[in-house]
């Protein structure tokens, strides 16, 4: 009997990058490069930095903040990393700073860590799952869910819906 196919598709092919990576790509103007933005949860307290943006250059959207942990909470330094789906983090309205309101110090210890390997459909549902939110649903796009809703995290500092980053003019 053959395998039943998973209702969400595989990860592969899904092309998340690094901005960093993308030497053709930077921020697009209306978009804050929160990259160095301390993250802060729903008590307040930070937690750690954002480290990078990861992307889907097809869609020209962030999917991802790469979060390296604060040195404080004592994490070993090949568990430092975390990637926060962009829809459930929010912008401070005037300083440089990411809220995350499901998440604070302590509970951040239990977070999946990521380690700058290919992304897996199962490390982006542990990722949900520690942030006690539903999986997305087979009939839709993984993206298409409020998770990864770049508009709920920008809403703050900018004033129209547009894509995050763009192809550099030269």
């Amino acid at each position: 009997m053959e395998p039943t196919p998973s209702p969400i598709p595989s990860a592969e092919g899904m092309h998340l990058r690094r901005l960093r990576d993308l030497t053709d790509f930077e921020v697009a103007d209306d978009s804050p490069d929160v990259r160095g933005w301390a993250v802060r949860g729903g008590d307040g307290h930070k937690f750690g930095d954002v480290s990078e943006l990861i992307v889907e250059e097809e869609a020209l959207k962030v999917r991802y903040l790469d979060v390296e942990l604060d040195s404080s909470l004592n994490v070993n330094r090949h568990e430092r990393h975390i990637l926060i789906p962009v829809g459930v983090a929010a912008l401070d309205e005037e300083g440089d700073n990411v809220f995350v309101p499901s998440l604070n110090k302590e509970s951040v210890l239990d977070y999946p860590p990521y380690e700058e390997i290919q992304i897996t459909r199962e490390y982006e549902e542990a990722m949900l799952r520690s942030l006690k939110l539903p999986l997305p649903e087979a009939r839709s796009s993984f993206y298409d869910n409020d998770p990864y809703n770049e508009q709920r995290f920008y809403q703050n500092r900018r004033s129209a819906p547009n894509d995050t980053f763009r192809k550099r003019v030269n």
